[in-house]
């Protein structure tokens, strides 16, 4: 539609119609009126554009299990990228993210990832276009504003919601949105991998594309079994609320290779590759071999991604029958061994630095005893937490995090029951 019929459509209440993805719908109403009107400024008045939502999303449970073919749950959360955009006809993709320089790609440069330098924006949209090409789908040019609440170094991916929502755009302006949301996960963990050069798994893409509770089985990671369950935490009385302790992310690359190298080797003396297919016992009969090839740490990591799957299954069935204290038992044991087993809690080299230690304990003392549940959120090492909270106590936990971490870093969120999507 033309701008002037979106403000007016939005003018008249149209985010209304949205409340189950939004919170505050009358800052959500001034966010989409400022977007399109920065879309205006930049590309033009007499467009006929498209609105499109990607959310973020936080890991449930499953903490360090995709890459060794194993179990996740992830949720979409209630904070997302919107775009304006607008198709043109001279074969040029011009993407600007507020607050960074304006990405433009040649369409027909998209071919090679060599001609994109890595770990760029303008790589992640080149691979997105090259997928949906390589795949029979149909690609062209368009011009596209976004802002997001999904902020980078939150633990939300905001990586992820980002080619998605390039997916997004490309299949509804020009493939009628037949792609199935399913699909464009894929495409974007294809880009991140080979053209923005991320080993990443799809854990993350799924969940933004998907919406809502997703279970993922990896077991075969070119098809994992991908599952939404229908599930209401507030309904149940909860928020999730994930906490940024604001600790230093510097020199941990080795931290985080360290988790699926350590598994892994343990695999290897097994003569596996991965550590899906094993059982504990397996482990237990052969740990002699297992110490003297590899280290205890390597040991304990790999009891953990067995035990890990098995509860991220628990999970899944009490989603499945609404039983939320069988969920939250799941979780706070999660939690417990990634702290103890997986020791991905705080780094070795910095020990003195334990924010996520120190949140953790506290909302521990917070929460007392079988009340919600916590766990580190994400790779760890530093960064976030994630709590659930009854909604009555959330202002009040809200408000100590924030007295220990700076104002800001508690954020509150809900899943979001739907993925990526056109509005209006």
């Amino acid at each position: 539609m033309k701008i002037n019929e979106l403000k007016k459509l939005i003018l008249d209440g149209a985010i209304n119609e949205y409340s189950y993805l939004y919170g505050n719908l009358e800052l959500e109403n001034k966010r989409f009126l400022s977007a399109i009107s920065a879309f205006e400024k930049k590309y033009g008045d007499e467009r006929d554009v498209y609105v499109l939502s990607v959310p973020g999303r936080s890991e449930i449970i499953g903490n360090h299990t995709d890459h060794n073919n194993g179990k996740v749950m992830a949720g979409a959360i209630n904070r997302d990228i919107i775009a304006i955009v607008a198709k043109n006809d001279d074969g040029v993709i011009r993407f600007y993210s507020e607050g960074y320089p304006e990405d433009s790609i040649l369409i027909s440069d998209t071919k090679s990832p060599d001609k994109f330098r890595r770990f760029t924006s303008r790589a992640l949209v080149a691979g997105m276009v090259n997928a949906f090409s390589e795949n029979g789908f149909a690609v062209g040019g368009f011009d596209a504003y976004s802002t997001t609440e999904v902020l980078k170094g939150s633990g939300l991916s905001s990586s992820a919601a980002f080619e998605v929502m390039v997916g997004n755009i490309l299949n509804h302006l020009y493939n009628d949105g037949r792609v199935d949301n399913k699909e464009i996960a894929k495409y974007a963990q294809y880009s991140e991998n080979v053209y923005f050069g991320k080993p990443c798994g799809l854990m993350d893409q799924m969940a933004c594309a998907v919406g809502g509770f997703v279970y993922i089985d990896f077991e075969n990671p070119k098809e994992p079994v991908v599952e939404p369950i229908e599930f209401s935490l507030s309904d149940k009385g909860y928020s999730m609320c994930i906490v940024n302790t604001g600790g230093n992310h510097a020199n941990l690359n080795n931290d985080y290779a360290s988790v699926p190298a350590e598994m892994k080797a343990v695999a290897g003396v097994l003569g596996r590759s991965v550590l899906r297919g094993l059982k504990e016992e397996d482990i237990i009969k052969n740990i002699g071999k297992i110490r003297e090839k590899t280290n205890d740490r390597a040991v304990l990591r790999a009891l953990h991604f067995i035990r890990e799957n098995e509860r991220v299954e628990k999970a899944r069935c009490a989603l499945l029958s609404s039983d939320i204290d069988g969920f939250f038992g799941s979780l706070r044991l999660s939690g417990k061994s990634s702290f103890e087993y997986l020791q991905n809690v705080y780094t070795n080299i910095n020990p003195e630095e334990q924010g996520l230690s120190l949140a953790l304990a506290l909302t521990d003392g917070f929460l007392g005893e079988g009340n919600g549940a916590y766990r580190v959120h994400g790779g760890g090492f530093a960064g976030t937490i994630q709590v659930f909270v009854k909604n009555g106590q959330l202002d009040a936990y809200v408000e100590l995090m924030n007295s220990v971490f700076g104002d800001g870093a508690a954020m509150p969120l809900n899943i979001r029951p739907m993925g990526a999507v056109k509005l209006f």
